[in-house]
């Protein structure tokens, strides 16, 4: 059994941060194999057309008098000196005349008279004229021909390998046409992030009206770098970008510039910006350039690294960029920390746009978006959608309305309904219902009682989000889970929230120690969530008394130059983190086992409906609590004071 207790998404991202090789020789090898078998089709038909059949047998002229003078011959055709005989019986022979004598001439010679050579049908076949001729070169000539379209065929696929390889440096950019309708993305098609939005509207005033800014000495940036969470909307903002001014957008990955040579990438930036020039005014967006964008002198790959060699045309060419050339560069990443300082300094990439998470407003409005071609039940409530979905980006929800719509045409239905939203919620979040995956009795009980720990833990402690959901069906790699929920959004966790947050994820580990003396495999996620929040509370966010207010973990062990740093703090230090971590995730469970052991009556009635109903959703889980004297208490709202976040 293995659970994956569910915590508000918004908090877990506070730790967070798509080769074609040998196709040309593929290609050519394909081109040959189908040459040869091309040939051997030919050659098939051309030895059936040539096939004569029975071949007939030749006589002496000679003969062939005799057989005329005693009337066995029906008839003769005569071609040049080539004599085709039909006999009475249908037997057909050959024979040859004299060069230059006609055929009466000759059997003449031979004794037959005009009289018996006039009961003999003779017929002359005209010998001469063009299809004569072709038809006696075309055994000679359609072996040369085939020979000579095969060397050409051949050739020519080598050429265009050989075209192929010269192209090996040009850029791979996908381009949108800006009067392609179909694909046109404004900013009406993007929901929520609206200072990324009014920071990005400049980009596009420019692109349609540069005089304005030109005219009063005014430089737009020449680059903008889009930053934050995957799935947050940067490369659907930088289509929108394109689409609102109407110029064309080159389009590729950072990873598209790299190849297994030398200089592939630098030539393909080259190429890169020459075709943006003659576009523009134009976009050029590179996604993920992180790909390439890293730190220079990590001591990776040497001073010709490919991956350097392509930064290092990046950073020219955007320096290289004259006031007036319209062409503007947007990038994304979600991994700012690891770029390197020259590619974010003013002058290149020097304006930052960052896509936060969308709050509960935002959320709705993306879900109106993504609702807009699905077919809605009158009781949808894409509001109380938005409220359940804390932490969600863009991206998880249009995954979400699609899910929704998935359920509803599984089960033949023609309208999505607040049910089918409801349930792939948890689907986005957790994965599928793994319906097949069936529990031993005793292991139902245990499971039961894990998340029975989770849930009443949350219940009870002032600090911890209210419980919405508890289930023991399988989802994804949980074999049960606890669904919380913020009452409220918020950017900021406090001391106390974490506390509570570390004693409810240990809540199911001392439920199996406390009812069956015995520890399983089931809370192995949740001791690794709460040992790496402990830890960041004492080497991040300054939260412990012992260690006091340090940072003692900096940008992903590498300074702001991009060394690498062996070892961010000493021996005696890290002794002292170790010591605190082990403190928080043992005050945790002290917590945890309070809570437990207090209301011992209200654990098992929640457990032992469990294992009955297998789900209690929060409407019934908290009338158990409310039969066994527990006051359900909203949080204490804490208003801190404004901080440079």
């Amino acid at each position: 059994m293995d659970f994956n207790f569910l915590n508000k998404k918004a908090n877990q991202n506070t730790g967070q941060n798509k080769g074609k090789k040998g196709k040309g020789m593929g290609n050519f090898g394909g081109s040959i194999a189908s040459t040869v078998i091309i040939f051997m089709f030919i050659t098939a038909i051309y030895l059936a057309v040539s096939d004569t059949g029975k071949v007939a047998p030749e006589i002496p002229i000679s003969d062939l008098a005799k057989s005329v003078s005693i009337g066995e011959v029906k008839k003769i055709l005569v071609e040049g000196e080539k004599l085709t005989i039909t006999y009475q019986n249908d037997e057909v022979k050959t024979s040859k005349k004299e060069v230059g004598s006609s055929l009466s001439q000759t059997l003449f010679n031979y004794g037959v008279t005009g009289e018996v050579l006039a009961k003999t049908e003779i017929e002359i076949k005209n010998e001469s004229g063009f299809m004569f001729v072709l038809l006696n070169l075309l055994p000679f000539l359609l072996p040369i021909v085939f020979i000579l379209l095969f060397f050409w065929y051949l050739s020519r696929q080598v050429r265009g390998a050989g075209m192929q390889a010269l192209s090996f440096g040009q850029s791979k950019a996908r381009i949108t046409d800006p009067n392609d309708k179909n694909n046109r993305v404004t900013f009406k098609d993007v929901a929520g992030c609206k200072e990324a939005k009014e920071e990005l509207k400049e980009i596009v005033d420019f692109l349609k009206s540069p005089k304005k800014f030109l005219d009063i000495g005014a430089r737009i940036p020449k680059g903008v770098i889009l930053t934050g969470a995957p799935g947050t909307g940067k490369t659907l903002l930088a289509r929108a970008v394109a689409g609102e001014a109407g110029v064309p957008f080159f389009h590729l990955s950072g990873s598209e510039f790299v190849e297994m040579f030398v200089g592939v990438g630098a030539s393909r930036v080259r190429d890169l910006f020459k075709m943006a020039k003659k576009a523009a005014p134009a976009i050029i967006f590179v996604d993920e350039i992180d790909a390439i964008g890293r730190t220079r002198g990590g001591g990776f790959g040497g001073g010709n690294d490919e991956r350097e060699q392509t930064l290092n045309q990046i950073l020219v060419e955007m320096d290289g960029f004259e006031p007036n050339d319209k062409v503007i560069v947007m990038a994304a990443t979600n991994r700012p920390d690891v770029l390197d300082p020259a590619l974010i300094r003013p002058g290149r990439f020097d304006r930052k746009v960052l896509l936060d998470l969308p709050d509960r407003a935002d959320r709705e409005e993306i879900l109106k978006i993504h609702a807009i071609k699905k077919p809605l039940a009158e009781d949808i409530n894409l509001k109380l959608i938005a409220e359940r979905t804390p932490g969600f980006s863009g991206a998880d929800l249009y995954s979400l309305m699609n899910e929704g719509a998935i359920l509803a045409a599984r089960e033949n239905r023609k309208k999505v309904f607040q049910f089918d939203l409801i349930r792939a919620i948890e689907k986005v979040m957790l994965g599928p219902e793994r319906k097949s995956h069936l529990l031993s009795k005793k292991e139902k009980e245990i499971t039961a009682y894990h998340e029975a720990g989770h849930a009443l833990v949350a219940s009870v402690l002032p600090y911890a989000d209210p419980v919405h959901k508890v289930s023991i069906i399988a989802r994804g790699n949980a074999g049960g889970y606890t669904l919380k929920l913020p009452l409220e959004e918020r950017r900021l966790q406090s001391k106390k929230e974490f506390i509570d947050d570390i004693a409810m994820s240990l809540g199911g580990y001392v439920a199996e120690q406390m009812i069956f003396g015995d520890i399983t495999t089931g809370p192995s996620s949740d001791l690794q969530v709460a040992t790496n929040l402990a830890r960041a509370m004492v080497t991040r966010w300054g939260m412990s008394d012992i260690i006091g207010p340090i940072a003692l973990v900096s940008g992903g062990g590498r300074s702001q130059y991009g060394e690498l740093i062996e070892k961010e703090y000493s021996e005696s230090v890290s002794t002292k983190v170790d010591a605190e971590v082990s403190r928080i995730i043992s005050d945790g469970l002290k917590s945890a086992e309070q809570v437990l052991t207090a209301h011992r009556k209200a654990f098992d009635a929640i457990a032992h409906q469990l294992i009955e109903v297998e789900t209690l959703e929060q409407e019934e889980y908290e009338k158990i609590l409310t039969l066994h004297g527990i006051v359900l208490k909203k949080k204490e709202i804490i208003t801190p004071a404004p901080v440079s976040i």
